[in-house]
């Protein structure tokens, strides 16, 4: 971990990337507690969920090939700089109205998340051309350990202030954020290795995009994740949007500290795994990592439908108990997301080409995108329906499935992942 936080190139992203990560994590959490307290109905927070996610879905594909063809530093100073512009504009018009109407929130949400898709294409390779290989996997943990903190930070400090001051001056803030992060991107040496062709068109995209998915479907490992994570985007994204502040809420009556800290400490586990497992899991292999870890996620689901029981809710005097029982529960879910992230981040790292990096992580994502909308929109009828208790049940049952049907796969995977290492060595040698 010292050898990667002496390299200054890293650690000035991960100063900016913490910056803002830390703005935009209070503006999306107060953001979730002002449009819930306007809409009221979780069938229509999931609605206007589903939809911010469209232009990842739409424009993915393009933003892979961006990322790819165009300067990555120039590109993400620029995308920083734009988002600070507009949300610092968003807070003046706050300022000068005293309010922001569900349409313009929802104007705001759709245009950071297309501005991210853009970010995330161009930032996918910048860690891997700064970081030696052999380096690689410690510096996606401190990576991991830097959202985390933010994760950690942002929502007691957005509570706080949303509660004290509102919705206005956590705008100001975010905006400030991508205007600091943006000035530390500055200063970051990132090499130029993106290849633009001679002429920008229709035959040029769809070649490189068809490069970025034959580099996914030349690992199993890659495939597998998708189609599992479909199933599982599907299942647990609406439950820790939607569902989770439905719950809290309407079912628990928490407060918005509560609330906060609920969340706070889901980002300390988040912190939590990679500081104390992070060489444990490096020695484990990514498809038997991931089946473990789901498999623990899949069984505390079930306990957090217990939870909501009306007979159960009912024997306590106060919200206490349930909102503790509920935090222990999605502590350890989070810890154990957080070393399959860390895991697949670094095994992406290590077999994709950096060239490539920008069009096979978007293709990864645009596939693993596809399901979270329909999964929002699935929940928040179900919920309207029925009870938090069948809605959590049903979602254990669904990422049970999954779970049982991609365990061969993963576990072939791996076996299939050894082999090629063991290839590519015999190669070098």
């Amino acid at each position: 971990m010292k050898t990667v936080l002496k390299n200054k190139q890293f650690l000035l992203l991960i100063l900016g990337r913490t910056t803002s990560n830390l703005g935009s994590n209070m503006q999306q959490f107060a953001l979730s507690l002002y449009v819930y307290s306007i809409t009221g109905s979780p069938k229509l927070f999931a609605s206007l969920l589903a939809i911010s996610i469209v232009p990842r879905l739409l424009l993915s594909p393009i933003a892979g090939i961006f990322g790819d063809w165009f300067d990555r530093k120039k590109s993400i100073v620029s995308i920083d700089l734009i988002n600070g512009l507009v949300i610092g504009l968003y807070g003046v018009y706050y300022l000068l109205n005293g309010k922001l109407s569900i349409l313009s929130i929802y104007i705001l949400v759709i245009f950071l998340e297309t501005t991210e898709v853009f970010f995330g294409s161009a930032m996918a390779a910048v860690v891997p051309s700064i970081v030696k290989k052999e380096n690689l996997f410690e510096a996606n943990k401190l990576s991991s350990i830097s959202r985390s903190l933010s994760d950690v930070l942002s929502p007691i400090i957005a509570s706080s202030l949303y509660a004290l001051l509102g919705l206005q001056l956590i705008l100001f803030i975010n905006s400030i954020s991508f205007i600091v992060s943006a000035l530390f991107e500055l200063l970051i040496k990132i090499p130029a290795f993106h290849k633009k062709p001679s002429k920008i068109n229709f035959k040029a995209f769809s070649s490189d995009f068809i490069a970025g998915v034959n580099i996914v479907r030349e690992h199993k490992i890659f495939i597998t994740i998708i189609g599992l994570g479909l199933f599982l985007n599907f299942a647990l994204a609406p439950l820790f949007s939607v569902g989770l502040i439905y719950i809290m809420f309407d079912l628990f009556k928490a407060t918005e500290i509560q609330y906060g800290t609920l969340t706070t400490i889901m980002a300390v586990s988040m912190l939590i795994g990679p500081l104390f497992f992070g060489k444990r899991i490096q020695k484990i292999p990514v498809g038997k990592l991931t089946l473990i870890s789901f498999s623990i996620i899949n069984a505390l689901i079930f306990v957090f439908a217990l939870i909501t029981h009306p007979a159960l809710l009912t024997t306590f005097n106060s919200n206490l108990i349930p909102i503790i029982l509920t935090t222990i529960i999605v502590f350890l879910i989070g810890l154990s997301a957080t070393l399959v992230n860390i895991s697949i981040s670094t095994l992406f790292g290590k077999l994709v080409p950096k060239e490539f990096m920008g069009r096979t992580g978007t293709v990864m994502a645009f596939f693993l995108t596809i399901a979270t909308p329909l999964g929002q929109l699935f929940f928040g009828f179900l919920i309207d329906l029925t009870s938090a208790l069948t809605t959590i049940s049903i979602i254990g049952v669904i990422v049970f499935i999954a779970i049982i049907f991609f365990s061969k796969s993963l576990l072939e995977a791996d076996a299939e992942q050894e082999s090629f290492n063991k290839e590519k060595i015999q190669t070098v040698l």
